[in-house]
């Protein structure tokens, strides 16, 4: 007991225990006109936010670094997109958590996508969020069919901003997808959907949906934020896109450099490739990047804007080697955040760039963003 600091008996004590920052107030007077907070806090957002100097994630300024940091990879390299700046180049891919209270968003995805925030991500695109109850995938799939949707989606909105991450929706319908069970309860297989009326048939009449939807939305959305859409590249039909007689039989990657300029036409800032889940006869070539080639020629296409690629992209190595290959203007990761979500500070680190961690975790970062003089 002797070791405790008893106020009554030893006050001075419990002044030199007062933490750093803070001072004990002398009066009444004091408490009332000396705010005890002495970290400023995030401007903008709601709530109380303590702020660092630079946004997390993002390059510290040489100057003050000696030589760190003068030649930055470019996946620390920031992007700007019409009126937005993107810190870095490493975006989160919508992933579906199967945890939504009847489309409204819960808890867990405030903590999920919000802990990814605090890690250093540039820019985090919400799971596909049904636009209607039955464009759902599973009946815990997010919506924002109702006004009751709005709050918790805001609260999210808001965190992840008091964090300098940029965040985005992923609008969907699920459509012949549609009303299956999340993947732990069971797997569904697939109907067809052949259409004959004006969006069935062509490649036009089969794109008009798309191509409609993104005219509404870029109108909508206004010009100055970026709009992006998600495209898969290839249903990886193994008889191949094309018939004999030269005829469309499956979806592929012509289709969708033709599809993506298009869109680009319609105000589409970035097409992030991805590929599959179409059909059950698909033959998937699984490896690392496996699907960089895709937005690789969908880039050298040279009529879009902007590509994203994403695919088991796990080393921060291989994330900066298709940047520097023209593979891709951004990297998407997702399941490798769910295995280490720290994986921009710890791209940063590999890389030897010494970026802004979360003030609150400053600790655990201290080797890399160590001052180092010439």
């Amino acid at each position: 007991m002797s070791n405790l600091i008893n106020p009554a008996t030893n006050p001075e004590a419990l002044h030199c225990a007062t933490p750093a920052g803070f001072r004990t107030p002398d009066s009444q007077e004091d408490r009332s006109s000396k705010p005890l907070r002495s970290n400023r806090g995030v401007e903008g957002v709601e709530g109380y936010f303590p702020s660092s100097d630079s946004p997390i994630g993002s390059a510290i300024l040489p100057e003050s670094l000696g030589t760190k940091n003068e030649n930055l990879p470019l996946l620390f390299t920031p992007l700007k997109i019409r009126d937005v700046e993107f810190k870095n180049r490493i975006f989160v891919a919508p992933m579906c958590q199967y945890s939504a209270d009847d489309g409204t968003a819960t808890d867990w995805h405030l903590v999920h996508l919000g802990g990814l925030a605090t890690r250093g991500v540039a820019a985090i695109t919400v799971e596909a969020t049904a636009i209607v109850p039955e464009g759902r995938i599973s009946p815990e799939d997010m919506g924002i069919w109702d006004d009751k949707h709005v709050a918790p989606l805001k609260r999210i909105v808001n965190f992840v901003h008091s964090q300098g991450t940029k965040i985005g929706i992923q609008l969907a319908h699920a459509g012949r997808k549609a009303s299956t069970h999340a993947p732990w309860v069971q797997a569904d297989l697939l109907g067809s959907n052949k259409r004959t009326d004006q969006y069935g048939g062509s490649l036009e009449n089969r794109t008009r949906f798309a191509l409609e939807t993104a005219e509404i939305a870029r109108r909508v959305w206004g010009e100055s934020k970026p709009l992006f859409v998600r495209l898969s590249a290839t249903d990886w039909d193994p008889r191949g896109e094309k018939n004999d007689q030269g005829e469309w039989i499956s979806w592929g990657i012509e289709q969708t450099k033709w599809l993506s300029a298009e869109l680009a036409k319609k105000g589409v800032d970035l097409i992030d490739t991805s590929t599959g889940g179409n059909l059950v006869t698909a033959k998937i070539a699984v490896g690392p990047s496996y699907q960089v080639p895709f937005a690789e020629a969908i880039k050298q296409d040279g009529r879009v804007n902007g590509v994203g690629a994403v695919g088991l992209i796990t080393e921060p190595e291989q994330a900066e080697e298709i940047l520097q290959k023209g593979q891709a203007d951004v990297i998407y990761l997702a399941r490798e955040l769910l295995r280490r979500a720290d994986w921009p500070i710890y791209a940063a680190q590999q890389l030897g760039v010494v970026v802004q961690p979360a003030v609150q975790y400053e600790r655990a970062w201290t080797r890399m963003i160590q001052r180092r003089k010439d």
